[in-house]
C-alpha cells in the first residue's frame, strides 16, 4: 500500500513517533527534530541525527555534485566534477569533527545551508521559486580550483518525491527529492568554463534529515533531463532501507508532476557493477535497462564511520507508463545508479 500524506502537520508527535507515515507531493510537513525520543539518554541524540543537502547538476557536457552533510559526530563536505565526454572524474572531501561550523536549515523549502573555512566555501539558499548553489574551492585538483555559480529554478507548484518512513521502533528518515529543476549559471573547473543554460542544464536535490540505524545499506537511481519532444524527465528509484510496507520513493517525473511508482526491483550484479542494470516495477508500469559507462568509487574509513558507495553513471533506456496511460519512451537518459554500504 502506498499512502499519500495530504495533511499538513508536525513530523514527530511530542513522544517522538511519527504522526504521518507515507508519501506526499510537497513537504508538507515540519521537521521538528527535536521531538526525537530513540536513545534512553536524550542529549546524546544529537550524534545520531543525520542531516544532508547534496545537490546534482546535469550538463551537455559535465556532472556536477556538491553535498553539505552533518551526521551528528561528523560533518561531511564533498563536491565532485566528470566530464561526461571524457570519463574524467575528481573528487574533494572533508571530515569536520562533531559538524562544527555547518549550517543546515530546518525545512526544505527555505533556509540556507552553509560551511566556510579557510580553503572552501559552499553555500545553498532556497527561496520561493529559486535555489541557489554557491561553491568556491581553489585548491579543488591540487590548484585546478573549482567555482560553481548555479542558480535551479523551483516554483511551488513543482511536486517533488517526499516519504516519511520509519526505521525500527522510534528511528525515522524524512527525504525529499527534487528532480528536473531548469539550471543555469557557470561552472568554472580549471581552465574550463562552462555556462549553463536552463534548456539543456538541470538540477536536482536530495534532501535528507533522520535517526538511522548505526549500518545501513541502500540502493538509489537518479536521473534529470529532457525527453525528445523537450520535456522535462526525472527518475528517481529506491530500496534498502527502513520500513517501505507504507510509502516508497519510486517515481517517474514528468515536467516536475510526480506519476508515483510501486516496489521497483533493482537487477544488477555487485561482482561487476559495470554489466547493465534492469529496473522493472510490481505493477508493469517500469522496464528499463541502465548500461554503466563510469563507477565513481567513494570509500570512507574513519573506524566508527564507514563508508562506500558505487555510483554507476551510465544510460537508461526503456519506457515508464504516466498515470494517464501514456507509455514515456526513454532513450539514452543519462543519470546514475547506485549501492551504498554505511556504518554511521
Amino acid at each position: 500500500m502506498q499512502n499519500e500524506i495530504t495533511r499538513p502537520g508536525a513530523l514527530l508527535s511530542s513522544d517522538g513517533r511519527l504522526e504521518q507515515v507515507g508519501w506526499s507531493r510537497q513537504p508538507i510537513l515540519d521537521c521538528n527534530l527535536e521531538a526525537a525520543r530513540f536513545l534512553l539518554v536524550r542529549p546524546l541524540q544529537r550524534f545520531r541525527i543525520k542531516r544532508w543537502d547534496y545537490y546534482a547538476v546535469f550538463t551537455p557536457r559535465s556532472f556536477f555534485s556538491a553535498t553539505i552533510a552533518d551526521l551528528g559526530y561528523a560533518g561531511n563536505l564533498f563536491v565532485y566534477m566528470m566530464d561526461l565526454e571524457t570519463g574524467e572524474l575528481h573528487e574533494e572531501g572533508l571530515v569536520i569533527p562533531f559538524g562544527k561550523g555547518i549550517q543546515l536549515p530546518r525545512n526544505s523549502m527555505e533556509g540556507d545551508s552553509h560551511f566556510e573555512n579557510d580553503t572552501v566555501k559552499l553555500h545553498f539558499s532556497a527561496s520561493a521559486g529559486m535555489r541557489t548553489i554557491s561553491v568556491a574551492w581553489p585548491d579543488f585538483h591540487g590548484g585546478r580550483g573549482i567555482q560553481a555559480d548555479v542558480s535551479l529554478t523551483c516554483p511551488p507548484g513543482y511536486e517533488s518525491m517526499t516519504i516519511v518512513i520509519p526505521i525500527g521502533n522510534k528511528r525515522f528518515y524524512y527525504n525529499r527529492k527534487i528532480n528536473s529543476m531548469p539550471a543555469e549559471g557557470t561552472i568554472k573547473y580549471g581552465s574550463r568554463s562552462e555556462t549553463l543554460t536552463p534548456q539543456t542544464c538541470s538540477g536536482s536535490l536530495d534532501w535528507g534529515r533522520g535517526a538511522w540505524e548505526y549500518q545501513t545499506d541502500w540502493n538509489w537511481a537518479s536521473s534529470s533531463g529532457f525527453l525528445s519532444d523537450g520535456r522535462k524527465i526525472g527518475l528517481n528509484l529506491g530500496c534498502g532501507f527502513g520500513d517501505l510496507t507504507r510509502a516508497g520513493e519510486n517515481a517517474l517525473i514528468l515536467d516536475n508532476h510526480i506519476h508515483k511508482l510501486g516496489e521497483v526491483k533493482f537487477d544488477y550484479s555487485p561482482a561487476d557493477y559495470m554489466k547493465p542494470w534492469k529496473f522493472s516495477d510490481s505493477d508493469g508500469r517500469l522496464d528499463l535497462s541502465f548500461t554503466p559507462f563510469k563507477e565513481r568509487l567513494a570509500r570512507t574509513n574513519l573506524g566508527i564511520i564507514f563508508s562506500e558507495v558505487h555510483q554507476m553513471f551510465g544510460r537508461y533506456n526503456g519506457k515508464a507508463v504516466a498515470d494517464d496511460g501514456e507509455t514515456i519512451e526513454i532513450k539514452d537518459l543519462i543519470g546514475f545508479a547506485e549501492e551504498q554500504h554505511a556504518r554511521w
